[in-house]
């Protein structure tokens, strides 16, 4: 069976200028039907992990969670892989900040925009609130990051945070932590407080 993978670079290949042959080929290849932009890494290991969680293979169903990279993307992502492009159905995960984007973005390709599910600040921010900070902490712990925590909370410069805050910032003081705790966070998740956006996302692929 083709890789996802395989797609997803080829689509990356297909924004950056590259031939579309083969993104075309994968994409009937996949019987993809839907396309879930998302702004980076940490957005799409957070929503693999809640697929895996309830039991999903979304690459199986002909869905395709990708990462663009940054929001700014969206307009370019969304004329490849919706109406003008591909005819995928369009779907996706953004912090509130970056909502004009999605909006302009799907508008440009002809895409409904009502398929957007809109965190209140990040998806880091809502995952920390519906675990709660002990509960993340006790995350760190179980990681060895214990250590790498309490130094930020003796550094001067954080101390006006929240603490919720202060793990946002955490999450964000690493190469590779928010990918990998996006994905922790998530399965560390009671399946009833799963946050809104996120939630409203897999009921809709």
């Amino acid at each position: 069976m083709a890789d996802m993978w395989a797609f997803r670079e080829a689509v990356g290949d297909w924004a950056a200028g590259g031939p579309d042959a083969r993104a075309r080929d994968l994409a009937v290849r996949l019987g993809l039907r839907t396309a879930v932009l998302l702004e980076g890494l940490s957005d799409l290991a957070a929503v693999e992990a809640l697929a895996a969680a309830r039991g999903r293979d979304l690459a199986a169903e002909g869905v395709c969670v990708l990462s663009m990279g940054g929001a700014m993307n969206v307009g370019r992502y969304a004329g490849l892989l919706g109406p003008p492009g591909l005819g995928l159905r369009l779907t996706g995960l953004c912090d509130v900040r970056e909502l004009p984007y999605y909006e302009r973005g799907l508008e440009r390709a002809g895409a409904p925009r009502t398929g957007v599910f809109v965190c209140e600040a990040d998806l880091e921010d809502e995952l920390v609130r519906a675990l709660g900070a002990d509960a993340v902490e006790e995350i760190f712990r179980a990681e060895g990051d214990l250590r790498a925590w309490q130094t930020l909370l003796r550094q001067p410069a954080h101390r006006g945070l929240s603490r919720d805050g202060r793990l946002r910032r955490f999450l964000g003081t690493k190469k590779g932590r928010k990918i990998r705790y996006g994905r922790l966070m998530v399965e560390a998740l009671d399946p009833a407080r799963v946050p809104a956006p996120l939630d409203g996302l897999l009921a809709t692929l």
